[in-house]
């Protein structure tokens, strides 16, 4: 080793590269994330009302649709993508793969559980409040923000093209932090 490389490694303890240590910061963090989720889990409320939701939106309660139900809905109005719920999922030992996460979230968008928001941007949004309301999207951290109801009016829109109604109007205002 030259002695060069060597009072490097002596002064930093470790022969570990800045992206091995980076990976293992991010992993430590992702753990505390999930040891965070599983003591909420246990101190969650039983999977009933999951199921009772399900069962209400014409769904089967299946235990992973249930797992999922109680992540979704057990924080209250939330914003996430299928990626966030797959990893929340792992985290409280719901094996389930991504797929079964994206069909289970567009099974539920499409018996009135969930909002699918279109956002422009690479990644697919799921909302859990499917009340009439309208989002600020924080750019750079692609955060999603509910405008309170009442804060914002939409009028004068135009007609719809003929044989068309218009079903929903979704205003998405791009913010990002002051420089």
């Amino acid at each position: 080793m030259k002695e060069a490389t060597l009072r490097k490694v002596l002064s930093e303890g470790s022969i570990e590269s800045h992206a091995h240590k980076s990976y293992m910061n991010e992993t430590k963090s992702n753990v505390w994330t999930c040891i965070n989720m599983d003591i909420a889990q246990r101190s969650k409320p039983s999977d009933r009302d999951s199921a009772a939701r399900l069962r209400q939106a014409g769904l089967r309660p299946t235990r992973q649709r249930v797992a999922l139900a109680d992540l979704l809905f057990a924080k209250g109005d939330r914003h996430l993508t299928a990626e966030e719920l797959h990893e929340e999922a792992g985290c409280i030992g719901c094996s389930c793969s991504l797929a079964t996460v994206y069909n289970t979230l567009h099974q539920f968008t499409e018996a009135g559980l969930l909002r699918v928001l279109s956002l422009e941007t690479a990644k697919t949004y799921f909302d859990t409040n499917v009340s009439d309301h309208h989002h600020f999207l924080v750019e750079g951290r692609n955060e999603v923000v509910d405008i309170p109801v009442g804060d914002i009016s939409v009028n004068n829109l135009p007609e719809a093209p003929e044989g068309m109604e218009i079903t929903y109007v979704d205003v998405v205002i791009r913010v990002r932090p002051k420089s």
